[in-house]
């Protein structure tokens, strides 16, 4: 195929619609490597025994709604004002209260409420965190560490242009915790691996997680994307390396 057709692909791949936090759209052209700890078992056996709990940065509330969270004392925040007005719309109906934020630090909840504060993928203000929950409560986080994607990153844009701090890892984010008064329960970190079998895929993740690729567009990258459409029909995939690391701390 001729690179101006493989660009009318790719642009078409660029401007596809992407709602809540669902990637189901490329799950069959890529395979991502599990991690060694499942997230969603941890947070189901503390859910048991929570009788208030709140899921921090919901994205469009997919994951939250899979743990099947008891109404009416469940609560959910989320800031990118698409996915806060698809869960204003769906997550009530579930008794689950959804509420906007704008700052970690200014969280909309009384002091000592929460049993268990959950956070996928969100930033968050170890201080708030300690505020928000009862004291013996648990937080249950599993965090993007700053050097998720970060080599591919660096190709594709020809410099480091990825706006996440590169330090941000596990044991810096112990040493915080420890310092507010949590003591930490359990704490893992991993480097998994994520293989794209097409680059329309990679540009269609890339134009989303703009924050690791800023900036990034087929026309601006387009020399590196024909660079690793090679690459593909040589190996059969594009591999990156991600970057995860969970800590469960108690109050």
């Amino acid at each position: 195929m001729r690179a101006d057709e493989w660009k009318k692909i790719w642009k078409s791949e660029e401007e596809k619609t992407f709602q809540g936090w669902d990637f189901s759209y490329i799950n069959n052209r890529t395979h991502e490597q599990p991690l060694p700890w499942d997230y969603k078992e941890w947070v189901l056996s503390y859910m048991q025994v929570a009788s208030t709990l709140l899921d921090m940065g919901t994205g469009g509330g997919e994951f939250l709604l899979s743990l099947s969270p008891p109404p009416g004392r469940t609560y959910a925040t989320e800031a990118y004002p698409p996915n806060v007005e698809l869960c204003q719309k769906t997550l009530p109906a579930y008794g689950i209260d959804i509420r906007q934020v704008y700052e970690d630090d200014l969280l909309p909840f009384d002091s000592a409420f929460f049993d268990l504060v959950m956070n996928r993928h969100e930033s968050y203000a170890v201080q708030e965190i300690h505020r928000i929950l009862k004291p013996g409560g648990i937080f249950v986080t599993q965090q993007v560490g700053g050097q998720n994607n970060r080599k591919l990153s660096r190709f594709l844009l020809d410099a480091d242009a990825s706006l996440t701090a590169p330090g941000f890892n596990l044991a810096g984010s112990i040493r915080e915790l420890e310092a507010a008064g949590f003591t930490i329960l359990e704490a893992r970190e991993a480097f998994p691996v994520i293989q794209f079998y097409d680059v329309g895929a990679l540009v269609y993740f890339a134009k989303i997680i703009e924050w690791e690729f800023p900036g990034f567009s087929v026309e601006r990258c387009f020399d590196q994307l024909c660079k690793l459409q090679q690459q593909v029909e040589q190996d059969g995939f594009i591999e990156t390396t991600e970057h995860r690391f969970v800590i469960i701390a108690r109050k």
